[in-house]
């Protein structure tokens, strides 16, 4: 791997425990990716090369990305990561970097698409041939709490990177989208012709985002394809990589990874929000889609990807799963009897939401692999693992 410029562009703090938190996320940075055996002596970054396509994987370092990032490098592409560290785990970074050490295989830069001249600079030294954009703050609760954090944070973030890849020639983008767009249909299963009604921040800035990418390819050949995903579980079938929020964000975190700290003792219970929606069992349902199977659907759009062609797509299972039957398999997965406790709703929730997988599956060839059971399971061995994430 290549040395990157360190650029922190993130709003600075007088804070001393901010001050150190920055020094010591810097001394790691150096440390890790001076041990490169490529580091300071590659230009593959910065040129096309017959036979290789090169994707800049924003968020690359977070849950979803880091999983895609592997599973990129395994099917021999070129990789940058661009990721700010705010929600995503360097430690990833150096689980990736392992597994594959060559040089002109993968690069991290650290910076921030807040900052359009950082955006713009990443754009000039490096010759992309697609860009797969997962960096977004993704949790519904949060979003009702601090709301221009996140229209700042996905809308205009991704009108950033729009822009630059204009500026620069990259004419493919997959677009990491959610559910969340479509609000709560009046019925089910959600294809992609139901009407977008999002009824919180995080869905009204992901719908914004698309919209802008929309009527940016109505002007341009670009190649997109958008992809609306449901509830994403699981982890690295092979116990590579897994999810693991930063301590501050698990209560706004999955139901998942709270499941996990309960049945290992790191929380006392698992709070359930909502049970009187109406649904078989007063609890929201969800369609949960593995983090395996969702990086596979990302994979086959980047293979399909058309100039001057949109396609959208809606990634799921196709089933509906509540809280309770969810609760009732991680108990099932973990061996552990959980304690859950009952609370009132959480803000901008919706009752039920399950996806109608049939287009995909009929023009990319994609559907599901993993059920609900067999995601659970797969990740509580990464999660017993690693107690303390990747630290």
């Amino acid at each position: 791997m290549k040395r990157m410029d360190f650029m922190d562009t993130r709003r600075k703090s007088t804070s001393p425990r901010r001050i150190l938190l920055v020094a010591a996320a810097i001394t790691v940075f150096i440390i890790i990716f001076k041990k490169s055996p490529g580091f300071g002596g590659s230009s593959k970054f910065s040129e096309h090369e017959p036979g290789v396509t090169h994707v800049l994987v924003t968020g690359g370092a977070g849950y979803i990305g880091s999983h895609a990032t592997l599973r990129l490098l395994r099917d021999s592409y070129r990789v940058t990561i661009v990721d700010n560290l705010s929600r995503g785990n360097l430690g990833a970074v150096k689980v990736l970097q392992d597994l594959f050490p060559e040089p002109g295989r993968l690069q991290f830069i650290y910076a921030d698409l807040g900052d359009a001249a950082a955006v713009d600079k990443i754009f000039k030294q490096n010759a992309f041939d697609a860009v797969m954009h997962f960096a977004a703050v993704a949790y519904v609760g949060e979003s009702t709490a601090e709301p221009l954090r996140y229209y700042h944070n996905i809308t205009s973030n991704t009108l950033t990177l729009v822009k630059a890849m204009a500026a620069h020639g990259v004419k493919t983008l997959i677009y990491s989208s959610t559910c969340a767009t479509y609000g709560e249909p009046d019925k089910m299963p959600i294809t992609e012709d139901t009407p977008q009604f999002p009824i919180n921040p995080y869905g009204k800035a992901k719908k914004m985002a698309e919209d802008i990418i929309l009527d940016f390819s109505k002007t341009s050949n670009m190649a997109v394809m958008i992809l609306r995903y449901f509830n994403v579980i699981g982890s690295d079938p092979d116990g590579r990589l897994g999810e693991a929020p930063r301590p501050e964000l698990r209560e706004q975190g999955r139901i998942s990874g709270a499941c996990f700290d309960a049945a290992r003792g790191i929380i006392p219970g698992l709070k359930v929000r909502g049970t009187d929606y109406k649904t078989a069992d007063g609890t929201c349902v969800r369609d949960y889609i593995d983090v395996t199977d969702l990086i596979d659907a990302h994979v086959k759009a980047l293979a399909n990807a058309t100039p001057g062609k949109v396609g959208i797509y809606n990634v799921g299972t196709g089933k509906g799963s509540s809280v309770k039957e969810f609760v009732e398999a991680c108990k099932k997965a973990t061996g552990v009897d959980i304690k859950v406790d009952y609370l009132d709703r959480r803000p901008g929730d919706y009752a039920e939401v399950f996806s109608d997988p049939s287009k995909i599956r009929r023009e990319l060839g994609w559907s599901a692999r993993y059920n609900l059971q067999e995601s659970l399971s797969i990740a509580w061995k990464w999660q017993k693992a690693h107690r303390n994430g990747y630290n």
